[in-house]
């Protein structure tokens, strides 16, 4: 943490391991607060909120903020360390916490508060799972634009607060666009508003926007207004498919110079790797690069669509091969692999990692070419998928389970991780890593140059560092 007259580092306090019997006592207090049936300790159910073998003294499943904001406060008054949680599908990204007394599960906090359609405005709890709310806007023809990796089983909240993103937000942008505030809990236990219920909502500063991508470092989220949209008329999707990287990303640089504006722009390739075959198969072979576009809008729309995008995808140095509108039967089949693959899709038996690598769209190909090369040089197998807007996941995996393999795919991830410390990518994260692949002391690389503002931050709105300490970047 920093000093925020001086900037200058200060001790971060670090809770004290608790005995088991100081276990027994937190989990009475706990019971005071919530009711004693709310409060878990039994080791079977503790071991489900494990994050990298680490497991909680005690689970605590709050009912309504109120409660959320009181458990915060005897958190921060006994210097407890806590995890907020939903559906718990994305515990294995960032890094291991470093203590973890007390796993606060908001799935009990999952009601619609206010909807208004015809406003287009949605207030919602946080622990709320999509898949209940995206049916509940379906019966109003409207939707939110989170096509989210485990979105069978995620929460809003748990969305919202990983920060995790969507193949829509090509079109749509990503959380940031339409969340229009919140409430939350900060580390004192004080519950804060920010922003509003409105579209037009100028009044004070954006501050929720802090605790979308924060893995509840900095707060608790204990409400969240959004804006709604249309569901389209009609969408269709396209593939067109290509011998090399240049040939997709020339692809994609035409679209973003035309008059088009798809729904979603993926490139994926599969680099031989065995386990990816079903991402392709059986639209194209693991050694095409393929680039799939969805478009929405009325026959109109859609018939000038399909005629532009294939004429460019015939244009320039590197033609495509082949294009083709996919059957709805396709469509629905190739939609959601390529919503989950940042969920850990296509994992293998195999050591193996998935990053998140953030780059300039007009760098997807340099990206791309990189890659390639590293893989090949270390003979790891690597299956890669590129959003249109510069976001590009990467599976990698190594070729057996030899201790010389493993080596090489530690070798492979280091490399990439350098790349990004030396700012020839933007940065690159480590979403999951197998131990075999190498340590995850650096699943943020690279650190900014602006971490000194990250750390000021959570000073302000988390002074006691109760909210899952050393997760996110930098220690924070």
């Amino acid at each position: 943490m920093y000093d925020l007259n001086t900037l200058a580092p200060v001790p971060v306090p670090v809770p004290d391991p608790q005995s088991a019997t100081a276990a027994v006592s937190v989990a009475s207090r706990l019971g005071e607060i919530l009711g004693a049936a709310n409060v878990f300790t039994d080791p079977a159910d503790l071991s489900s909120f494990a994050i990298e073998g680490t497991v909680p003294a005690a689970v605590a499943r709050p009912r309504a903020a109120e409660e959320v904001a009181a458990l915060v406060k005897f958190a921060a008054a006994e210097k407890l360390a806590i995890v907020p949680c939903g559906a718990r599908t994305k515990m294995s990204m960032g890094m291991p916490p470093r203590q973890y007394d007390i796993a606060v599960d908001m799935t009990r906090i999952n009601r619609i508060l206010a909807y208004d359609p015809d406003d287009l405005t949605l207030s919602v709890e946080p622990g709320l799972p999509l898949r209940e709310l995206a049916a509940a806007l379906t019966q109003r023809h409207q939707f939110l634009p989170l096509a989210v990796p485990f979105f069978d089983r995620a929460t809003i909240g748990g969305t919202i607060a990983s920060g995790v993103d969507s193949p829509l937000r090509q079109f749509y942008g990503t959380a940031r666009d339409y969340t229009l505030g919140m409430e939350f809990v900060t580390g004192d236990g004080a519950l804060v508003k920010s922003g509003g219920r409105v579209v037009k909502n100028v009044s004070g500063y954006d501050m929720h926007k802090l605790m979308i991508g924060s893995f509840g470092t900095l707060g608790i989220i204990t409400k969240i207004n959004l804006r709604t949209f249309p569901l389209p008329e009609m969408t269709r999707t396209y593939l067109a498919t290509f011998d090399d990287a240049a040939g997709a990303c020339e692809f994609r640089h035409a679209i973003a110079r035309s008059f088009l504006r798809p729904q979603s722009l993926e490139i994926i390739a599969a680099g031989g790797a065995p386990s990816a075959a079903h991402l392709l198969a059986p639209f194209a072979s693991e050694r095409d690069w393929c680039v799939v576009i969805s478009v929405a809008g009325n026959a109109l729309v859609l018939g000038r669509s399909r005629r532009e995008l294939e004429s460019m995808s015939r244009q320039g140095e590197h033609p495509a091969r082949d294009f083709t509108e996919l059957a709805p039967a396709d469509e629905r089949k190739i939609l959601p692999l390529l919503r989950e693959f940042p969920g850990g899709a296509p994992r293998s038996n195999l050591p193996s990692a998935l990053l998140k690598i953030s780059a300039l769209p007009s760098d997807l190909q340099v990206v791309a070419e990189a890659i390639s090369r590293l893989a090949a040089e270390q003979q790891v197998s690597w299956t890669l998928l590129m959003r249109g807007v510069g976001i590009v996941y990467l599976s990698l995996a190594a070729a057996d389970a030899s201790a010389e393999s493993s080596l090489r795919l530690a070798a492979a991830c280091d490399a990439i991780s350098s790349r990004c410390n030396g700012r020839q990518w933007d940065s690159a994260a480590f979403l999951w890593r197998s131990r075999e692949s190498g340590s995850k002391t650096n699943a943020w690389a690279p650190v900014r140059d602006d971490i000194s503002l990250i750390h000021r931050l959570k000073n302000t709105f988390d002074p006691a560092n109760i909210f899952a300490p050393g997760r996110f970047v930098g220690g924070v």
